[in-house]
């Protein structure tokens, strides 16, 4: 995308008439553009406004569409992975899921992250820039227009971390929010974030009903500062204090999220000490057979042993649940599509 120029796909319909005003467009043209403009539609595929107006705005204007670069679909669930070109060398990926419910759309908020999480596969590939609003909205979009659905569910648990690029994901939500624009109910995004405690802290004052998942992936201190590298900054009874006190504060209930590792964090020591923490409140254990990356040295813990952590969890008195692994014969979990086409691109240069 030419982040050069403004990109009208950011702008509300007030902003959009008030930044076109000396064009002197009436009301229904106006209309008709922020129509096009909220499918993800270039200026060339406007066909009904005038010729004359889709060139003059694509002379001082940007319509926000993405170029898909690569896609691959599953075999197994139909789960679409996006490989997206943002147009100033910088790559990310999107994930399209179908489930009972309807389309869920797993986006990226940053191309590449500075989060160093040691199982992740975009800890290895590098960090660019934060997406902005528009480009986090066109991967929703991107992938509507591909696939000819209507996403109504979006998880933002893609490459980089939400809270550190606050503004922008804010932004973002205001903007799938509107109904003018994507129309997605607040209670159907979901954040995830490593732990940045200031950005949980400003989150939980935004009125915005949204689901926050944190990782959490150990409950021992120095464990998770292993695995973690934020945890050094933001010890886990901090995170763990904010993250009460953000239920209370929104009575919304948290999601940890929590990578099942084999021999590392998938203990009863571990089972037990998660009872411990979080007993007694508002929560839920997403429970994830950690992915398989080149060069981490982990492996996922087998599903007996998954099964039981789970059991325990649930005797103790906390909800959990195993996540559903989507897409897994297209390396579908966040980063590793990315990561393989920058290592390619890294390898031609």
């Amino acid at each position: 995308m030419d982040t050069a120029r403004k990109n009208l796909s950011e702008l509300t319909y007030e902003e959009l008439e008030k930044e076109l005003a000396p064009l002197g467009l009436p009301a229904y043209r106006l209309r008709q553009l922020e129509k096009w403009l909220s499918s993800g539609a270039s200026f060339d595929e406007m066909t009904d406004l005038p010729l004359k107006l889709r060139e003059e705005l694509a002379l001082k204007y940007s319509d926000g569409t993405l170029k898909i670069i690569n896609k691959l679909v599953s075999a197994i669930d139909g789960t679409a992975k996006y490989l997206i070109d943002l147009g100033d060398g910088n790559i990310i990926e999107c994930v399209l899921m179908k489930y009972k419910y309807g389309y869920s759309a797993c986006v990226s908020t940053q191309a590449g992250c500075r989060m160093g999480c040691t199982f992740c596969a975009s800890a290895g590939a590098g960090f660019g820039r934060n997406l902005t609003p528009g480009e986090i909205a066109g991967q929703i979009k991107t992938m509507n227009r591909d696939a000819g659905v209507n996403i109504g569910h979006v998880v933002m648990m893609g490459v980089g971390e939400p809270l550190d690029n606050y503004d922008n994901v804010v932004a973002f939500m205001r903007m799938a929010h509107d109904p003018g624009g994507l129309n997605i109910s607040y209670r159907k995004m979901s954040l995830s974030t490593c732990g940045l405690i200031p950005g949980i802290e400003k989150l939980m004052k935004e009125d915005m009903p949204v689901t926050l998942s944190v990782s959490l992936h150990s409950p021992f201190q120095e464990e998770r500062a292993r695995m973690m590298p934020v945890a050094k900054k933001y010890s886990l009874d901090k995170l763990l204090e904010i993250c009460k006190t953000f239920s209370l504060e929104t009575g919304r209930r948290i999601t940890y999220e929590y990578a099942m590792i084999s021999g590392v964090n998938d203990t009863d020591a571990h089972a037990a000490e998660l009872i411990k923490l979080l007993g007694g409140t508002l929560c839920h254990i997403n429970l994830i057979p950690v992915n398989t990356v080149k060069g981490t040295g982990y492996r996922r813990a087998d599903r007996v042993r998954i099964d039981r952590f789970r059991m325990t969890l649930e005797n103790g008195g906390l909800a959990a649940t195993v996540r559903r692994a989507m897409g897994r014969d297209i390396e579908a979990a966040c980063g590793q599509l990315r990561r393989k086409a920058m290592e390619e691109n890294s390898g031609k240069a």
